[in-house]
């Protein structure tokens, strides 16, 4: 989630297709985003391939890996990157996604903790809702080792699921979970 840097002002979409690397476009600037370390980019490879064994299992969208981008229409964002997400919309081929994912995955890095990087995430937490989310983890790996579920409905009040426990995705994702202990592996 972390270790955003604002790159240049008034981008746009053919800037997103430019960058080279992880990005995001937010208002008019393109936030270029840190890599991960071990630990979160591990997590969002097994949510993802979990996700891609639901996919198999209901022949009902498709899961996307870390650095899929999406693209929305909301006053002060243009694009998402979750960390793991599902997509129901057409296959764009090379092109992104249009609209939000129904389900998106944040895993948090080193600097996404203190209360700046807690208004960030809950402000970006606002925006899939408003882009059309359905439900948005908020997946903690190297401090509390919880998963926090938020769901469009009831977006103040979260699920948490620990260690010993399946967090879930629904109304999203109805069926789908996984283990939290395969996220801190």
């Amino acid at each position: 989630m972390d270790g955003t840097e604002r790159t240049r002002a008034s981008a746009t979409v053919d800037d997103l297709y430019a960058f080279h690397g992880r990005a995001e476009l937010v208002g008019d600037e393109l936030i270029a985003m840190s890599p991960t370390g071990f630990q979160p980019s591990r997590a969002g490879l097994a949510i993802s391939a979990s996700l891609r064994e639901y996919e198999r299992a209901t022949h009902h969208g498709y899961a996307m890996p870390d650095n899929a981008a999406y693209l929305v229409e909301l006053p002060g964002r243009r694009s998402f990157s979750p960390d793991a997400s599902f997509y129901v919309g057409p296959p764009t081929a090379g092109k992104f996604m249009e609209g939000a994912p129904l389900f998106a995955a944040e895993v948090r890095s080193e600097g996404d903790y203190g209360p700046s990087a807690e208004k960030r995430i809950a402000a970006k937490r606002d925006e899939y809702f408003a882009a059309g989310t359905r439900v948005v983890w908020d997946v903690d790996v190297l401090r509390d080792g919880v998963v926090r579920v938020y769901e469009a409905q009831r977006p103040g009040e979260p699920r948490v699921y620990r260690r010993g426990q399946r967090a879930e995705a629904e109304p999203a994702l109805p069926g789908w979970s996984m283990a939290v202990d395969d996220l801190l592996e």
